[in-house]
């Protein structure tokens, strides 16, 4: 299994309800970070490879994830250790101006499990990349959060937008599984 890596998306501090000066909570994102720090820490035992992506927007004008703000560091509950590469990027796509997909040819993966956050922007968004670019990809639907949403008039609780971008994604794009099915991946 040396060739699958885990790939951990935006679990910085404003998404974290918990985090006192948190800018945009999320629905969930202690529950995904737990679960993402299963899987973070079976990775380790095996010496499997780990990336981390943090989104900072490049003003000081953005609603959340300022430039080298406190609520744009990656939360503690997932934190990269020393060896594990740390990709800054200023788009919803990780791999748009990024070296994400240099580092996974360098590490000669072929297979992603991905887990983070928000599950209808940037989860999607470098998921379907990452099919297309030739990576073979399993999401862990309880290791990703998202929010409530509105759309001329209605909201959309977050679990209905959460279900329908992973029933999306699972539906063309990859495997939607569980924390506890995709640890079978690595062990």
């Amino acid at each position: 299994m040396s060739n699958t890596a885990l790939l951990l998306i935006d679990f910085q501090n404003d998404y974290y309800s918990t985090y006192a000066d948190a800018k945009w909570a999320l629905s969930g994102t202690e529950t995904a970070a737990s679960n993402a720090a299963t899987l973070l820490a079976a990775f380790r035992k095996q010496s499997l490879p780990v990336i981390h992506v943090r989104h900072e927007f490049p003003s000081n004008d953005a609603p959340f994830f300022l430039p080298e703000s406190e609520g744009a560091k990656i939360h503690t509950s997932v934190a990269p250790i020393e060896g594990e590469p740390v990709i800054l990027k200023h788009q919803i796509n990780s791999f748009r101006d990024t070296e994400l997909n240099n580092i996974l040819k360098d590490l000669n993966v072929e297979k992603l499990i991905i887990v983070g956050a928000m599950s209808h922007m940037c989860i999607d968004a470098v998921t379907r990349a990452a099919v297309d670019l030739g990576y073979e990809c399993h999401v862990a639907h309880d290791a990703c959060a998202t929010l409530d949403l509105e759309f001329n008039g209605v909201t959309v609780p977050a679990i209905h937008v959460h279900s329908a971008f992973m029933a999306a994604l699972n539906f063309g794009y990859c495997n939607v599984d569980s924390t506890t099915q995709l640890l079978d991946l690595v062990s």
